[in-house]
């Protein structure tokens, strides 16, 4: 059976303990952690997530234009890597095995040098910062962002070729099934080829609302992670229909929302999983 978490950063500025209560309360067994370092105390989190039964599935890097990995401005370039590097200190601390990257920023959809001499710059950056995740027991997942939110890795087979341009064992690279439904033409397909490099899977339908409110074939997603023998967490990453992400995430829930779309990802996950092989209708 899958390991289902959430990415706590689309409640927005909601208490950690009102997240954490929502997702032992839908029986959920983990949860992402927004990587904000300076925000987190390690040992209240460890509380928190004891208290509840839960664990630190992951802790999910963002990415605004500051953290930039693959800038050819050296100095915006090292604050990139100590953040990615101060991620990592929260993961081991918290013990969570995995920290998401992204190679350029979101909201940057063109290079400022050129994408060649970007993409060996965001190789270098990710090598010095996963020297520094291995030896804390971290593994770092290169995430493809779909073009209108990034330029520089939009589909999967370009994370796994920056994963094997860095060449460590601990970066590795993930799948979004809300991203790959913009830029992959299967998503099954893509996953297959990436095969055990996937580390790490984000859940959201097309439109980034719970399963079953768009048109990815789940059914499908599950089985080509099964097939690739897959049985790292699915964390859902759904968000309510506006345009802005961020700004979804920091609005109030007047509406529930989010409790209902909680509750929607995981039962539907759920029935998807118990019935691999037969037709399956959301």
């Amino acid at each position: 059976m899958a390991k289902y978490s959430v990415s706590q950063w689309i409640y927005g500025r909601e208490p950690l303990e009102h997240s954490l209560d929502r997702l032992a309360r839908y029986g959920y067994q983990g949860v992402e952690l927004a990587g904000e370092p300076g925000e987190l105390e390690p040992a209240r989190v460890r509380r928190l997530l004891a208290d509840r039964g839960l664990v630190a599935s992951s802790i999910c890097g963002l990415y605004p234009p500051k953290r930039d990995l693959s800038h050819p401005d050296g100095e915006l370039r090292r604050w990139a890597v100590h953040y990615v590097k101060s991620c990592c200190e929260l993961a081991a601390a918290v013990e969570a095995p995995t920290v998401i990257v992204v190679p350029s920023p979101v909201g940057r959809t063109a290079p400022v040098a050129d994408a060649r001499t970007e993409l060996e710059l965001a190789a270098e950056s990710l090598r010095e910062a996963g020297e520094h995740a291995a030896g804390l027991g971290v593994t770092l997942v290169i995430e493809a962002l779909n073009r209108f939110e990034t330029y520089l890795i939009n589909k999967l087979e370009q994370a796994v070729e920056l994963a094997r341009r860095v060449g460590l064992p601990n970066v590795a690279v993930m799948a979004d099934t809300f991203h790959m439904n913009i830029e992959e033409p299967s998503i099954a397909g893509s996953i297959r080829r990436a095969g055990d490099l996937i580390r790490h899977v984000h859940i959201a339908d097309s439109n980034r609302e719970s399963v079953g409110r768009g048109h990815i074939d789940f059914a499908e997603v599950l089985r080509a992670l099964r097939d690739v023998g897959y049985d790292g967490w699915l964390t859902m990453e759904f968000l309510p229909p506006v345009s802005n992400p961020y700004l979804a995430a920091d609005r109030q829930d007047r509406e529930g929302v989010m409790d209902l779309y909680t509750g929607e990802c995981i039962e539907r996950l759920r029935e998807i999983e118990a019935n691999l092989g037969k037709s399956v209708n959301l």
